[in-house]
């Protein structure tokens, strides 16, 4: 770590970035209510359409992305399954892992709030004065130097 203290600039730029990151985050939540889910839904949701080289996750991976415990993942899963948004199967390669995937419910959900969500993203970031994630890592490249 850098003993190179913060600016004035440092601080406004990482308090803005903050701010704006709080805004986004109130706006999903809020939106994942409005459309009957919980915050936690969305996320899992969004993970699972958007896990990386195919469309299904285990629940370790999916744990892992969510930063939560197994067992947490499993109960939000299952409150997912009740709502028709997901489904699971056994594992292809290893019967004992379950992949979970989306049901055509969850799909057609985690698309019309992803659409919304990128919507929101462009605003933010042509606010004027918004600090950019660029920014944000600038301060924190100087820091490290």
């Amino acid at each position: 770590m850098s003993s190179t203290p913060l600016s004035k600039q440092d601080f406004e730029r990482l308090a803005d970035f903050r701010y704006r990151l709080r805004q986004f985050l109130r706006f999903s939540e809020e939106l994942a209510q409005e459309h009957g889910i919980t915050p936690l839904q969305y996320l899992l949701l969004l993970q699972v359409q958007g896990y990386p080289g195919r469309n299904w996750a285990t629940v370790a991976e999916l744990a892992e992305r969510l930063q939560s415990h197994h067992h947490s993942v499993v109960g939000l899963i299952k409150r997912c399954e009740e709502q028709q948004l997901l489904k699971k199967t056994a594992g292809r390669q290893d019967g004992r892992q379950v992949e979970i995937s989306l049901q055509p419910k969850g799909e057609a959900l985690v698309e019309k709030l992803a659409a919304l969500h990128r919507e929101e993203l462009l605003l933010l970031k042509n606010l004027d004065g918004a600090a950019s994630l660029d920014l944000l890592i600038n301060v924190q490249t100087a820091l490290k130097d």
